[in-house]
């Protein structure tokens, strides 16, 4: 039997694994890009919990891409939150001179309820 053989009716290469053809598939290329902490605790919820949206994504190619793409989403909200927390709040940079731990208390505790809403709305909910 022959190793390798072509299909002319769907276009695929086939291999000889043992007794049976196996077509030949390769993923497209993805392009690299950067994927931060957001995007990594995304691809983790994936894995865990949407794992036809994670062969899906794998398979088209596009995982990296969107990925990246909620890792930015993810951070500018966090940022946009936590600017806006910090203005509701009236903490200021005079907080900031006058008394330095409380400005950074408040300020941690408004980060981390950015991360808590970020985490929930976009990095859990798929």
């Amino acid at each position: 039997m022959e190793k390798y053989k072509y299909d002319e009716s769907n276009g695929l290469w086939y291999e000889l694994q043992g007794d049976y053809y196996l077509p030949c598939l390769q993923l497209p290329e993805e392009e690299p890009v950067h994927i931060g902490v957001w995007g990594q605790r995304h691809l983790n919820y994936l894995r865990e919990n949407k794992r036809v949206l994670l062969s899906n994504l794998q398979i088209s190619g596009k995982l990296n891409i969107y990925l990246a793409d909620i890792d930015k989403h993810a951070e500018e909200m966090c940022s946009r939150l936590v600017k806006q927390m910090a203005d509701r709040e009236d903490i200021t940079e005079q907080l900031k001179a006058e008394n330095q731990m409380e400005w950074v208390r408040q300020m941690n505790n408004i980060r981390i309820r950015a991360n808590e809403i970020v985490l929930r709305e976009l990095i859990y909910n798929a």
